[in-house]
């Protein structure tokens, strides 16, 4: 029996984890459903668009311009062990563009948006405030999860592309000033590299990474348990689980789109 005991807690956990996955599609179902079923509340989705957007604006830019400088220092470094210096424009296009991009904008949104909207609506919970909104005859999902993915699926795509240019002109800020490129080819290397397909598969990937936070942090503010400390767990249980599920989204796209 003693041996058998790791294996109980093994089997526990798993059928935990896919009962936790069969809840969270079939909350995002229906959080996709209210979507397209009146009424639509046009000012929380207002509201959630300057939250998830233009407020998010100065951390995605911050981290996109020093990470494409800091990318194109490195592929130097590297490239000039090679004699390949002359590389640094497009492995910083493709590298921002493809992937560094897509996947910090992401990240940045499920550590700035997904524990606004777990923590808000946990608090709300805890309030009895979504209590209310049942009473008040407004459905919950309706009200407080339908504007805030719509948002999010529509916005982040937006910060994925500044984030992209933001990037790509911090690596040649750097290349230009630090590194010795010329300003006028490393621009015409960048555009010459990049291809539709690279930037079409950017968005993609913003849009799956936003409708994942968002949808994170409002399961997990609906599932808060009581008082502060279920308001706690409830966001740092978003931002854990948004995080994973945006690096292991991004694998599967990134499979799709460039495994030819």
């Amino acid at each position: 029996m003693i041996l058998l005991t790791p294996l109980a807690h093994l089997g526990r956990a798993t059928l935990a984890l896919f009962a936790m996955t069969g809840r969270v599609c079939i909350f995002a179902l229906e959080g996709i459903s209210h979507m397209f079923r009146p009424p639509f509340y046009w000012r929380e989705f207002f509201t959630a668009l300057m939250q998830i957007g233009w407020l998010s604006l100065p951390v995605v830019g911050l981290t996109a311009f020093f990470t494409g400088g800091a990318l194109a220092l490195q592929i130097f470094a590297g490239g000039a062990r090679f004699s390949a210096e002359a590389v640094v424009p497009q492995i910083v296009a493709i590298g921002m563009v493809r992937e560094l991009g897509p996947v910090l904008v992401g990240l940045m949104i499920a550590a700035r948006v997904t524990s606004s909207i777990a923590a808000e609506i946990a608090t709300m919970k805890v309030t009895e405030q979504i209590d209310a909104l049942v009473t008040l005859s407004t459905h919950p999902m309706k009200y407080l999860t339908a504007p805030r993915v719509l948002a999010a699926l529509i916005v982040v795509p937006i910060l994925v592309g500044i984030g992209d240019i933001i990037g790509i002109f911090g690596g040649f800020i750097v290349g230009t000033q630090q590194l010795g490129f010329n300003p006028a080819s490393y621009i015409k290397n960048t555009v010459d590299f990049l291809e539709v397909s690279d930037i079409v598969s950017s968005l993609i990937k913003g849009c799956a990474f936003g409708g994942i936070a968002a949808t994170m942090g409002c399961y997990f503010g609906m599932q808060s348990g009581r008082g502060a400390q279920g308001v706690g767990q409830a966001t740092k249980s978003s931002v854990q689980a948004a995080a994973v599920l945006i690096l292991a989204a991004n694998f599967l796209l990134t499979s799709v789109f460039f495994s030819s």
